[in-house]
Order: structure tokens, then C-alpha cells, then sequence
């Protein structure tokens, strides 16, 4: 991006300097030398890091549970005199599935109550659907829980794709049954 002083200085808009010399939009179209000349500088971008992933630094998030030390090596506790513990990313991502599970199989919790206290019996489709919600959420935390790098977590989230890079299907994070 260019700047100004520090300024951002968008492209296609005109701008002013600090002489009070207003600048025209096409000021992109000038030579290197030009920009240069008038006080315009090219800053990178800065790096933007997937915020599920990583920390605004870019550090790579924890995949595992982190038992929290002090700069002794000893274990930081809580009021309670229990070990803090840092979830990691495979902890979060587990919690986050059955949250999902959860709320798929709720609409049709009504159904399994009813058959409990009446004995009415629950649709075909209904069965079929619980259970797929059930066989997936077991396999979106088998595939979490096999993750052993950062990269094959992340790919996780990546659908797969055609050779004209349009997607095939779901993410396997995100891989469920169609609701009915």
C-alpha cells in the first residue's frame, strides 16, 4: 500500500499533502521516481494470520491442552488450587462439534421423549437422520483427534475441490447430513 507520512493513501482517490497540494486520483499512473518525489512510500501489507489458527503475532495456536506454568516451570493454579489448563485448538474444535451435534439432534429430541413416555413410535427418517448426525459427529472428532501437526488441522477446513477448484462437498470439520 502507499502511504503518505504514515498515512494511507488509497489508490484511484486523490489525496493532499501536507503543502496543501491536492494530488489527482490518477496519481497511481506516475512513474516510481514521481511518487517518490512527492513524499509517497510502499509499505507491504501487513501479514494477516487466520485468526482460527494463529495469534495476531502469527504465532501457531496450541493443537493440545496446555497445563499453564509460571517462569519457574511451576504449575500456575486456580483459586480453587487446581492446574490452569489452556484448551488447544483439537479441545475447542471437540466442543464446538458437539455443540453442533447438539443442536441438529434437538429439534427432534421431542420425538425420542414422546416414544419414552408413550411409546409412539419415531419416523424412519427421523431414526436414519439421528444416527447420521451421531456417525458424523464421531467422525469430525476421530479426524480432530488424529490430527498431529497444525497443517493437517487446518485441512480440516478446506472442502474438497474439483480440478476447476470449485468445492465437492464439505469441509470434514463441517461434514453433516442434511438437516430434515
Amino acid at each position: 500500500m502507499w502511504t503518505y507520512t504514515g498515512l494511507r493513501i488509497k489508490e484511484g482517490r486523490g489525496w493532499t499533502d501536507n503543502s496543501g497540494v491536492k494530488h489527482p486520483a490518477q496519481w497511481t499512473r506516475w512513474t516510481a521516481e514521481e511518487k517518490a518525489a512527492k513524499g509517497l512510500v510502499w509499505v507491504d501489507d501487513p501479514v494477516q494470520y487466520d485468526s482460527r489458527f494463529y495469534t495476531g503475532d502469527g504465532t501457531p495456536k496450541a493443537l493440545d491442552d496446555v497445563n499453564e506454568v509460571d517462569e519457574n516451570g511451576d504449575p500456575v493454579l486456580d483459586i480453587d488450587g487446581n492446574q490452569v489448563i489452556t484448551r488447544g485448538l483439537k479441545s475447542n474444535a471437540i466442543s464446538q462439534v458437539k455443540t453442533t451435534a447438539d443442536g441438529l439432534l434437538q429439534p427432534t429430541d421431542w420425538m425420542v421423549t414422546r416414544k419414552a413416555e408413550t411409546g409412539a413410535e419415531i419416523p424412519i427418517a427421523v431414526l436414519d437422520y439421528r444416527a447420521a448426525v451421531r456417525t458424523a459427529s464421531e467422525a469430525i472428532e476421530t479426524a480432530i483427534a488424529g490430527a498431529t501437526t497444525l497443517e493437517q488441522f487446518k485441512a480440516l477446513y478446506d472442502a474438497p475441490v474439483d480440478a476447476d477448484g470449485m468445492p465437492t462437498g464439505n469441509a470434514p470439520i463441517n461434514d453433516w447430513p442434511e438437516t430434515i
